[in-house]
């Protein structure tokens, strides 16, 4: 039986306790700015993957993964003595797709900006082919009635 709270708890202890141990212990020069953003554990609390993201272009992103890899061993072992727990669970860095999916967002924010500003400069100065209003009101039809009556 898993405990869905427990694993949560472990999760965010060990995200907090990597990203710690990151900028106190660790030393590699090819570690570039690297923030842990999530973390997750699963229910038999053997397994955790450790999501990251690295500020800079591709070639800091792989220098970051491959120091991420070779620190794997320290981070483990400061997770168990920080949480207490009987098996330590096993690390996995994930590169995260967060930023990448929020970049793809904006993109298409930016072009339905412009559309819309593009609708808005062609429409300038137009107006509604019915007029400002094309809904009946009660008022309007009880003038077309008094017309057709003094027609007849």
């Amino acid at each position: 039986m898993t405990d869905n709270a427990r694993a949560r708890k472990l999760a965010d202890r060990i995200q907090v306790v990597v990203a710690e141990t990151l900028d106190r212990r660790i030393k590699d020069p090819r570690l570039g700015f690297v923030t842990i953003t999530d973390a997750r554990v699963t229910g038999d609390l053997r397994e955790a993957t450790v999501f990251y993201t690295v500020y800079g272009d591709e070639e800091e992103r792989a220098a970051s993964a491959a120091a991420l890899e070779s620190a794997k061993g320290v981070l483990r072992s400061e997770v168990g003595r920080q949480t207490g727990v009987r098996f330590t669970p096993s690390l996995a860095f994930v590169p995260d797709a967060l930023p990448d999916n929020a970049r793809t967002i904006e993109d298409l924010l930016d072009r339905a900006r412009a559309k819309d500003a593009e609708v808005r400069e062609v429409s300038t100065g137009k107006t509604y082919a019915a007029g400002a209003d094309p809904y009946r009101k009660a008022e309007d039809e009880a003038a077309d009635d008094t017309d057709g009556a003094a027609a007849e």
